[in-house]
C-alpha cells in the first residue's frame, strides 16, 4: 500500500472541544485535500455517534478516500472501512479475520519490540509513537524522538506513520527522518476553529507535505 504523507485524523473529542460539526468537519478535511481519513471515537458509540460515522463513510466514499477506523473492529465491519488497533486492542490477527483480507489493517506500536514484532503481524502499516509530546492521548507512552525514528525505522519494511505532537513546523523533520506519513490531530484545528479554517489547514498541510 501507498499511504498519503498527509493522515488526517478526525478526532470526535477534540471536534466537539472545539463546538464543530463533526460531519461538515470531514467534509472540510476531504474538500482541502484529504486523501486518507481516520474516525477516531474514545468516548461509547450511541446511535447518533454511529450514524455520524456512517455519513462519514459516505462522504469518503464520494471523495474515493480511504476511512479508516481506530480501534472499533465491529464499526469498520459495519462500514466497510479499513481499521487500525492499538497494543491494547483486539489482536491483529482477530482483527484480519474479521475485516478480510482485502480491508487495510494499520497497528500502533511505541517502541522498538513493538516494531519488531509488527513485522511479522497480518497488517498492512505501522503508526509509531509518539514522537513529540501529546495531549490528545491519556497516559500517553513515552516520547520516541527524532533520533529513534531514524534508528527505528530499519525495524520494519511495512509503511510507517509517525504520530504524537507533529506540527507544520516539525512535520518535514519527521519524514526526513524515516516516516512515510505524519498523523495529526491537533495541528489540523486552530484555536478558534471554524470549518472554513479547516480546510484551509488541510490545505496547507498538502503544500507542505506533497
Amino acid at each position: 500500500m501507498t499511504l498519503p504523507r498527509l493522515y488526517p485524523i478526525l478526532d470526535v473529542a477534540a471536534i466537539r472541544t472545539h463546538n464543530l460539526p463533526v460531519v461538515k468537519t470531514a467534509e472540510a478535511m476531504l474538500e482541502g485535500g484529504a486523501q486518507i481519513l481516520q474516525w477516531r471515537c474514545k468516548v461509547p458509540v450511541d446511535r447518533m455517534l454511529f450514524q455520524q460515522a456512517e455519513r462519514v463513510a459516505r462522504l469518503c466514499r464520494d471523495y474515493q478516500v480511504p476511512l479508516v477506523v481506530n480501534d472499533r473492529a465491529d464499526i469498520a465491519m459495519l462500514l466497510e472501512s479499513a481499521l487500525h488497533v492499538g497494543q491494547d486492542d483486539l489482536p491483529s490477527g482477530d482483527a484480519r479475520r474479521l475485516i478480510g483480507p482485502e480491508a487495510w489493517l494499520g497497528l500502533s506500536t511505541h517502541n522498538e519490540e513493538h516494531l519488531g514484532r509488527a513485522q511479522n503481524e497480518p497488517i498492512d502499516y505501522v503508526a509509531l509513537g509518539p514522537i513529540f509530546s501529546t495531549t490528545t492521548k491519556e497516559n500517553p507512552d513515552p516520547e520516541v524522538g527524532l533520533r529513534q525514528l531514524q534508528q527505528w525505522r530499519a525495524r520494519t519494511s511495512l509503511p510507517l506513520v509517525a504520530i504524537g505532537g507533529i506540527t507544520r513546523k516539525n512535520c518535514l523533520a519527521v519524514l526526513d527522518s524515516g516516516a512515510d506519513s505524519v498523523a495529526v490531530i491537533s495541528d489540523l484545528l486552530p484555536e478558534e476553529a471554524t470549518v472554513d479554517q479547516i480546510r484551509r489547514r488541510i490545505q496547507e498541510w498538502r503544500s507542505l507535505t506533497d
